[in-house]
């Protein structure tokens, strides 16, 4: 049986979606934390443990791939899901090919998202 999902982390530059997302997840139950940018996520999770992560793929600085390089490298157990409004082919292989579980569409849809989070709660680990 996986690991249920409880505490939650999302990158997104974009404060409006960060902000009405987490709330989302909050009232369903879970715990979620936010943050700007790759940058910030990777100094977030050496300090915390998260079982999964809901990153914007476009991002300044360090983008979602970038990020998900990275995430993988250090945080190789932890679940993804990529979210963008822009869905390039190209990103979408290259985020499945790094490791995401799943890539979302913006805006992103309550019951969507639900759906991909019940399906790695229960996936083997």
């Amino acid at each position: 049986m996986g690991e249920t999902i409880k505490k939650i982390l999302i990158v997104d530059d974009e404060e409006n979606a960060r902000i009405g997302l987490s709330k989302l997840l909050s009232q369903e139950g879970y715990l979620v934390d936010s943050v700007a940018n790759g940058f910030e996520a990777m100094d977030f999770m050496r300090q915390n443990k998260v079982n999964l992560v809901i990153s914007d793929l476009n991002m300044p600085e360090m983008n979602g791939l970038t990020f998900l390089r990275e995430l993988s490298r250090h945080h190789p157990s932890t679940h993804v899901i990529m979210i963008t409004a822009y869905g390039e082919v190209e990103s979408y292989l290259e985020a499945m090919n790094l490791g995401a579980f799943e890539y979302i569409h913006k805006p992103v849809k309550l019951d969507e998202l639900k759906s991909v989070m019940n399906k790695l709660g229960s996936e083997p680990h």
